[in-house]
């Protein structure tokens, strides 16, 4: 099979978060550059491309959708997704460039394999303050929606913060008592739901764990331990949907977290690239792909 490219993880960031840099709704221009960016991507790549469009503080806004369609008559659908904005005052290479550009990449590895059960990969606006936790934050709008249709999520993982690994002993930190059960080096991948998703966790785990020796960790707690809601999967357990995120834990790693020091250069492209094919073998698994 076709690998993560790190070139490739690379050109996603530095267009993002260098040429395009801010983008949200109070620097509307870059926003949409972002998302015309992301659309061009997947157009490039074969997809078919959906807008789910609504208004923010005055500025139209999109969520991005496509589909690689399964084999399987059964029509539950695996759902990955990122952010694309930034937040105010960061270019936002790791948060949430990268995981923008994983979303991407393993979009274009899906087109070269026949899946069974169907992969549905979203790019969600407005993540970031002010709209976290609010109705018109982008996967709540999207998830409200799909809820109201009926869609048939299995689950849903979201891609948060993910290119950022250190092996200095120290180079990872915690909320209160954590620090007492994980390691202290900042090498590894998180893998992080609430309690009514642990089985799904369980699953994306081993499954991720039997394809590649990339650290992983991982934790099931209710969504008030302090970073576990912190991305889109809250959307999805507030509209009855199973959901983990996946990300290099952010500010409990990375120093540069909501700056203006959040640059391309900061990201750690190799380990990224490892743990991105990871998650694509691990999604092999899970939607079984047919060889």
């Amino acid at each position: 099979m076709n690998e993560i490219s790190i070139q490739r993880l690379r050109t996603h960031v530095y267009e993002l978060a260098g040429k395009i840099g801010e983008h949200n709704v109070f620097h509307p221009d870059a926003l949409h550059a972002a998302e015309a960016y992301i659309t061009g991507e997947w157009r490039q790549q074969g997809y078919d491309v959906r807008k789910q469009t609504y208004t923010a503080q005055g500025i139209e806004c999109a969520n991005l959708e496509i589909t690689r369609p399964g084999n399987s008559r059964n029509n539950d659908v695996i759902l990955i997704g990122a952010h694309y904005d930034s937040v105010f005052g960061s270019p936002g290479a790791n948060d949430n460039g990268s995981g923008v550009a994983a979303l991407l990449e393993l979009s274009r590895l899906f087109k070269d394999v026949a899946p069974e059960t169907s992969l549905r990969f979203v790019a969600f606006v407005n993540e970031e303050p002010p709209f976290f936790f609010w109705p018109s934050m982008g996967s709540m709008v999207y998830a409200k929606a799909a809820r109201q249709r009926g869609d048939p999520i299995r689950f849903m993982i979201s891609l948060e913060t993910v290119g950022y690994y250190r092996d200095q002993p120290g180079s990872q930190t915690y909320p209160p008592f954590l620090k007492h059960f994980y390691p202290d080096t900042g090498n590894f991948i998180a893998f992080v739901s609430n309690l009514r998703s642990r089985h799904t966790l369980r699953d994306c785990v081993r499954a991720f764990s039997s394809a590649t020796d990339f650290p992983v960790q991982s934790i099931a707690a209710p969504a008030i331990v302090p970073g576990v809601s912190l991305s889109d999967q809250l959307a999805f357990w507030r509209h009855g949907y199973k959901a983990l995120m996946i990300t290099d834990t952010a500010f409990y790693r990375y120093p540069y977290y909501h700056t203006a020091q959040d640059t391309p250069d900061k990201l750690d492209y190799e380990p990224f690239a490892e743990m991105t094919n990871g998650l694509f073998l691990m999604l092999c698994r899970l939607a079984n792909v047919l060889q």
